[in-house]
């Protein structure tokens, strides 16, 4: 998957985390036990759930109104999840069409608050499409 996102660990001593290109992650939960598979893994589903959430945002801020899901282009998983990790999902638009919008979501995964670390756990790319009132396609409005 092709993105503009660079990523950089930074360390602090009272702060640890992921930052991309200075970015505030668009998203940040912590999975719950019900999130979780028979294996204690948090279930694909609700990974991808979130990934839609969060890489709608960027969508609906640049459409500035009505947008819907229309593809998932790609959607890779590299590592489990599990509960207590504070997943982060960061979101940057990719390509901006006529009526759609790409969007590439990366997602990290904070794990062990005794000595954090933080890996990368999943990527996905995702295509919205503006839609007026009454949910037909519009056009993207030009840029600011």
């Amino acid at each position: 998957m092709r993105s503009n996102m660079k990523t950089r660990k930074e360390h602090t001593k009272n702060n640890v985390g992921v930052y991309i290109n200075d970015v505030d992650p668009v998203l940040r939960v912590v999975p719950q036990p019900a999130d979780l598979n028979v294996f204690g893994d948090v279930f694909g589903g609700w990974v991808m759930a979130q990934v839609d959430i969060a890489g709608a945002i960027p969508a609906m801020r640049r459409a500035r109104g009505r947008i819907a899901t229309v593809a998932v282009n790609a959607f890779r998983f590299t590592q489990p999840i599990s509960v207590g990790d504070i997943v982060s999902f960061y979101a940057a638009i990719e390509k901006v069409g006529r009526t759609s919008i790409t969007v590439d979501v990366r997602v990290y995964a904070e794990r062990n608050p005794e000595h954090p670390f933080v890996v990368k756990v999943t990527e996905a790319s995702l295509t919205y499409v503006c839609l007026d009132a009454a949910g037909r396609k519009r056009e993207v409005p030009p840029a600011d």
